[in-house]
């Protein structure tokens, strides 16, 4: 199972491995204070693309196919979570205030997809 989870919420013992997938470190979050396993800053959406998005929400079907492409052409970035993800349970951690429409949903999507053997 792949979770999602605000990196303000409390780790819990079934979360698994946990990375954060921001590609800025979230904002008043002290470093120690993060549970997390390791921080995979080539797995989150592009400046340009994450400025084109803006937690719009009206976009985000687009931003969903564009990120699906940056993540095809970069699959050393995310082949660690699929691993992981194939022998046990993961945690994806993001820092956006929206929980519909931010990157951890989209790779979660994405990786679900290659876990199934869709591509």
């Amino acid at each position: 199972m792949i979770r999602i989870k605000r990196v303000y919420d409390q780790s819990e013992p079934d979360d698994g491995p946990r990375f954060l997938v921001d590609r800025l470190w979230p904002r008043g979050m002290k470093k120690e204070n993060l549970q997390m396993d390791e921080w995979l800053k080539e797995v989150a959406p592009s400046d340009a693309l994450r400025s084109w998005f803006g937690h719009d929400a009206a976009k985000w079907e687009e931003f969903c196919s564009r990120y699906a492409a940056e993540l095809e052409a970069n699959s050393e970035a995310w082949w660690p979570i699929l691993n992981m993800a194939r022998k046990q349970n993961i945690t994806l951690l993001y820092s956006a205030h929206d929980i519909e429409h931010n990157n951890a949903v989209a790779i979660r999507s994405f990786i679900e997809k290659k876990l199934d053997g869709n591509s």
